[in-house]
C-alpha cells in the first residue's frame, strides 16, 4: 500500500457517518480485511460466546440407541393388552419383563417401559413375577434413537453465537471441539501529558485515564480481546512507535485522544506517517473528532507485507470514547467475528423538554427512560461529551439525526435502549429539584428489587413534567414569596384539576458555599455586591433560585450589581464545584454539596422539601416501595448522617389536593 505522507488537514469535514462508514468499509475491501477473521479450532470449555465459522452437524445421534425414560420394567407392549385393576396381567421377570433404570438401552424385543411405582411385585412364584394393572401403548415411556439429533443432522449453523445449552447439543452429537472466528485482537493506547493511572492521587491539570478502561471492556463485552497500553504523552515520536509496535500483532488499534487538530494532537499525522489516513472527522456529536486510517502491517521480523492493520483515533472526552466504541468498534469487530452488529431493543417515548442539535450532525442524546401511565417517557439527560455517569444513568439513546434542528417537548422519539424492557417498567421516574439524597432513595429501592431513575429540572420544572404526565414523583421546595409557604401555592397554580398527595421528605439547610476558610468574609446576601466578588446561581425554575430572588427582594438588592447573577449551574453539587475550582467566589446551596467538596458553609435558612406525587401514581403499586421507605427508621437514620438534613416531616402527608 502506498504511505500517504501529506500532512493536508482535512479535519472538521466533518463527513456523513454514512459516508465515513462507506470510506473506511472501501478500504478494508481492498486489503481483504471487511470480512471474517480466519477460523480456529478450540475445545467446547472455552467456545462460550465464540462464533462458529462452520456448521456443526451430528456425528452421532442422540440418543445413540433407544433407551429407557423412566425407571421401571421394559416389557412387550402387546402383553399387557386388557390390562386393568380387574384384570390384572401377571408377567415373569428376565422373560417377559426386564428391570432399567433411566437411561438402560431397551432389549431389542421389548418395546415399552412401565415404571416402577406402577408395578407390583408378586410373591410365592416360583419365578420372579410383576403385576401390571393397566395397558401400554408401544414406546411408553422409550426415548427413540435420534428423539434428540439424528446423525449428520445440523446442531449450529455458522455464524452462530456459542450458549451454554449450545455447548451441550455439539457435545452431545458427537463432538468436543468446534470451529469459530478468532477473537480479534486490539491494542488500546491512551495518550496525553495530562494522564495518571487509576488509582493516583491528583492534582490541578490531572486526569486519571480511565477511557482505556472503558474502552478494553467494551472490546471484551463485543467478543474481542484488548491489550492495553500504558498510557503516553503527547509526543508524535512516541505515538507514532507505540502505534508501530501495535500494529505488529493486533488487528486493530485503538488511540484514545489526540485525534483533534491542536498543537498536542497527534493521531492523524501518526496515521498519514505510517500509511494513509481516511477520515479525520465525523458528523457526530459527541465525538465528531473521529481519525479512520490504515497503517502498514510490520512482521516481527521486521519487513513490510502486504497486510494493514485498521487504526482509529477515539475522541478523549469520556462520552466521546464510549460511543465512539458503540458507532465504530463494535460493527468492526462484529464483521470479524463473523456475526450481525448489535441491534439493542427499540422504542417509542415521549420527550420531556425541548432539545436543540446542531443541523449538520447526527447526535446521541443520553435520556432516561420510565413509564409513566400509558406512555412511556423519556427525560434528556446532561448532554457534556466529559459526563461519562450521563451514560451511567442513561437508559437509552435518542438520535437526533442530522437536518434535524433537535425535537420539541412532548414529541414523540425512538430510543435505544440499554437497558431491558423489564427494568424501565418497574422504574420510577423522578424528575425535578435537584437532592444529593434521592441518590440514596435510588440505592435502598435497587436492593428491595425497585428502580428509580431520576434528572434535574428545577423545582418548576418538576411541577410542568407532572402537569403533562411524564412523571410519577416531583422533589419541589418552592417558597411563595406572598404566603411564605412552600409548594402548595404552586401546585394550585401549576397542577390544576389534577389529585395529588404532598409528601414530607426533608428540611434541608440552605447557605452560602465558600472556599475553605471564607476568604472573602462573607456573612450574609447582602455580601453578593462586594467589589469584584463573583457568584454562580441556580437556573430559572430552581427553588433555590425562588429563595434566593425571594431575600434579595426582602433586602432591596438589584440582582444586576451581583457578578454571576446570570451563571447558571444545574445541580447543587456543581455550584459546589465551581467555588472549589475557584472559577467564583460563592454561590447559595445545601450545606452537604459543600460538605462534599470540603468547603465551607455559612447558613441562612431553612427549607421544607417535599415529594409532589399524583394520587393515581401514589396508589400504584408501582410506588408502594417508595412509600413504604419513607416511613423506615434505617433510611431516615441514613439521611440524617448527612451534613443539614432533618427527616422529621419524612412520610408525613403534608396535603391532598384535588
Amino acid at each position: 500500500m502506498t504511505s500517504n505522507h501529506e500532512m493536508e488537514n482535512i479535519y472538521l469535514s466533518d463527513i456523513p457517518l454514512e459516508k465515513a462508514w462507506d470510506i473506511l468499509i472501501e478500504a478494508l475491501e481492498g486489503v481483504g480485511l471487511w470480512k471474517p477473521l480466519e477460523a480456529e479450532i478450540i475445545s467446547l470449555e472455552n467456545a462460550l460466546g465464540r462464533v462458529t465459522a462452520e456448521p456443526v452437524w451430528a456425528r452421532i445421534s442422540s440418543p445413540h440407541y433407544y433407551a429407557a425414560a423412566m425407571d421401571g420394567y421394559t416389557l412387550r407392549s402387546a402383553d399387557t393388552s386388557g390390562a386393568s385393576d380387574r384384570n390384572p396381567i401377571t408377567l415373569e421377570v428376565d422373560h417377559n419383563a426386564t428391570y432399567v433404570d433411566t437411561g438402560d438401552p431397551i432389549p431389542t424385543w421389548a418395546d415399552a417401559v412401565v415404571p416402577i411405582e406402577n408395578v407390583e411385585h408378586v410373591e410365592g412364584t416360583e419365578e420372579p413375577a410383576v403385576r401390571i394393572r393397566a395397558a401400554l401403548a408401544p414406546w411408553t415411556h422409550v426415548r427413540a434413537m435420534g428423539e434428540d439429533m439424528v446423525a449428520t443432522e445440523l446442531v449450529v449453523p455458522a455464524g452462530h453465537q456459542l450458549r451454554p445449552v449450545d455447548l451441550g447439543a455439539i457435545a452431545g452429537s458427537g463432538h468436543d471441539q468446534v470451529h469459530v472466528w478468532r477473537r480479534p485482537r486490539v491494542a488500546i493506547i491512551p495518550t496525553g501529558s495530562e494522564l495518571v493511572s487509576i488509582g493516583s492521587e491528583v492534582k490541578p491539570g490531572e486526569i486519571i485515564e480511565y477511557n482505556s478502561l472503558v474502552l478494553g471492556a467494551q472490546v471484551e463485552t463485543w467478543g474481542g480481546q484488548a491489550t492495553r497500553f500504558p498510557s503516553l504523552p503527547d509526543d508524535f515520536e512516541r505515538i507514532r512507535e507505540a502505534v508501530a509496535e501495535a500494529a505488529v500483532n493486533h488487528d486493530l488499534v485503538l488511540v484514545n485522544a489526540g485525534s483533534s487538530a491542536g498543537l498536542d494532537d497527534h493521531t492523524a499525522k501518526v496515521v498519514q506517517s505510517l500509511g494513509k489516513l481516511l477520515v479525520h472527522g465525523v458528523a457526530v456529536r459527541p465525538g465528531h473528532p473521529v481519525v479512520l486510517g490504515l497503517v502498514e502491517h510490520t512482521s516481527e521480523a521486521g519487513s513490510p507485507s502486504d497486510a494493514c492493520v485498521p487504526v482509529i483515533g477515539v475522541p478523549g472526552y469520556p462520552v466521546s470514547t464510549a460511543l465512539t466504541g458503540e458507532i465504530f468498534v463494535e460493527p468492526l469487530l462484529a464483521r470479524w467475528l463473523g456475526r450481525p452488529p448489535l441491534s439493542p431493543q427499540k422504542i417509542n417515548a415521549t420527550l420531556t423538554r425541548k432539545v436543540h442539535s446542531s443541523l449538520g450532525d447526527d447526535e446521541y442524546l443520553r435520556v432516561t427512560v420510565g413509564r409513566v401511565g400509558e406512555r412511556m417517557i423519556a427525560a434528556p439527560l446532561t448532554r457534556g461529551a466529559g459526563v461519562i455517569t450521563s451514560l451511567v444513568r442513561a437508559d437509552g439513546i435518542v438520535l437526533i439525526p442530522a437536518g434535524v434542528q433537535g425535537f420539541q417537548t412532548g414529541e414523540s422519539v425512538h430510543v435505544r435502549l440499554y437497558r431491558s424492557l423489564t427494568d424501565i417498567e418497574r422504574t420510577i421516574l423522578v424528575l425535578g429539584s435537584h437532592d444529593l439524597t434521592i441518590d440514596l432513595i435510588a440505592q435502598y429501592l435497587s436492593q428491595r428489587g425497585s428502580r428509580l431513575s431520576s434528572a434535574n429540572l428545577g423545582s418548576l420544572g418538576g411541577l410542568v413534567a407532572l402537569s403533562r404526565g411524564e412523571a410519577h414523583v416531583a422533589g419541589s421546595h418552592l417558597l411563595d414569596p406572598e404566603s411564605g409557604e412552600y409548594n402548595l401555592p404552586y401546585i394550585d397554580k401549576y397542577l390544576p384539576g389534577i389529585p395529588v398527595v404532598v409528601i414530607g421528605y426533608v428540611t434541608r439547610e440552605q447557605g452560602l458555599i465558600v472556599p475553605p476558610g471564607n476568604p472573602k468574609s462573607l456573612k450574609d446576601l447582602s455580601d453578593l455586591v462586594k467589589d469584584g466578588l463573583t457568584f454562580v446561581n441556580r437556573q430559572k425554575g430552581a427553588g433555590t433560585r425562588i429563595l434566593l430572588d425571594y431575600h434579595l427582594e426582602e433586602l432591596g438588592i438589584d440582582r444586576d450589581s451581583i457578578i454571576g447573577y446570570g451563571r447558571e449551574e444545574y445541580t447543587h453539587l456543581s455550584v459546589a464545584a465551581a467555588v472549589s475550582s475557584g472559577a467564583v467566589d460563592c454561590g447559595l446551596g445545601i450545606r452537604a454539596a459543600a460538605d462534599a467538596l470540603k468547603l465551607d458553609f455559612i447558613p441562612l435558612y431553612n427549607e421544607r422539601f417535599d415529594l409532589v406525587i399524583p394520587r393515581a401514581h401514589y396508589e400504584s403499586p408501582k410506588l408502594e416501595p417508595l412509600v413504604e421507605l419513607l416511613q423506615e427508621p434505617g433510611f431516615q437514620n441514613a439521611v440524617n448522617t448527612i451534613a443539614g438534613y432533618d427527616t422529621a416531616p419524612m412520610g408525613e402527608i403534608i396535603a391532598e389536593i384535588g
